[in-house]
């Protein structure tokens, strides 16, 4: 059973993990480097400790500590218990969801072993805005996408608004990096993967005439908002493919076109 401490210091040294959250290029650097991330609200910090993330501390307003009761019965992480007012001195906003959870990295899986039993396989080359991640994984999650791949100029899928966009799915979609990019994208090629490039340059192919879903092994490449996929990915693809689009839109968000594209590659394909 966790110990349950009331804290009534925002300078406490036990709320180390938890200060500074808006701080973004802060936490970008702390939280890899210490392995940890934050968890924000109740059905993220279940998913992520069900997803085998030990758990480091928990700091909850008041009010939460009998809806997480089960929780602070089952870890023996402490769990600090404060006001809404010292958690907002603290964390450098008001947290709305009352719950937050320092968790522990795990160390993450190579290519190699992402690659081993996957078959519909997202790879994103430099998507660094943090709530694109968080809707990509969710996305991934909920279309039956197998695995995520990450350039190693991605954004953490571990940051905390990635987290709470994808409601946890980061926790159910195995993701790595890739190192070398786009060089790294041979070795996606040479486990079997074709290597879709979304894009919605013209001279792409429509998605339903490429028909993803047919293929044995798929890799759909999203590139960052704005921007798109680099030159040197779209040279490195098999083949370009496009959503096709109406009224004069040129393209979607990455978010979006990604949900449509990974509705695309998982319909209809044949059982494993």
């Amino acid at each position: 059973m966790a110990e349950l401490i009331t804290v009534d210091d925002p300078d406490d040294p036990r709320l180390r993990d938890y200060t500074g959250l808006t701080d973004v290029e802060l936490r970008r650097r702390r939280e890899p480097a210490e392995g940890l991330f934050i968890a924000e609200g109740e059905k993220v910090i279940r998913r992520a400790g069900q997803a085998g993330y030990p758990m480091r501390s928990m700091l909850l307003s008041a009010k939460w500590v009998d809806t997480m009761r089960d929780i602070i019965d089952e870890v023996t992480a402490p769990v600090y218990a404060v006001s809404p007012e010292l958690a907002e001195r603290v964390t450098g906003y008001h947290v709305h969801r009352g719950a937050l959870a320092s968790m522990a990295r795990k160390p993450l899986p190579t290519v190699d072993e992402v690659l081993r039993t996957a078959r519909r396989v997202a790879v994103m080359e430099a998507v660094n805005d943090h709530t694109n991640i968080g809707a990509i994984f969710r996305s991934a999650a909920a279309l039956g996408m197998d695995a995520v791949l990450l350039s190693p100029d991605c954004a953490d899928p571990l940051y905390r608004r990635s987290v709470k966009v994808s409601m946890g799915a980061v926790f159910s979609v195995p993701y790595a990096r890739l190192e070398g990019w786009p060089r790294a994208l041979g070795t996606v090629r040479e486990a079997g993967f074709r290597l879709l490039a979304l894009t919605p340059d013209e001279r792409a192919v429509p998605m339903d005439e490429a028909a993803p879903h047919r293929l044995e092994r798929v890799a759909l490449m999203l590139g960052a908002e704005g921007a798109g996929l680099s030159g040197r990915a779209l040279g490195a693809a098999d083949t370009w493919v496009r959503i096709p689009m109406a009224h004069g839109v040129d393209s979607l968000n990455v978010g979006a076109a990604a949900a449509v594209a990974f509705y695309a590659v998982t319909t209809g394909r044949p059982e494993s």
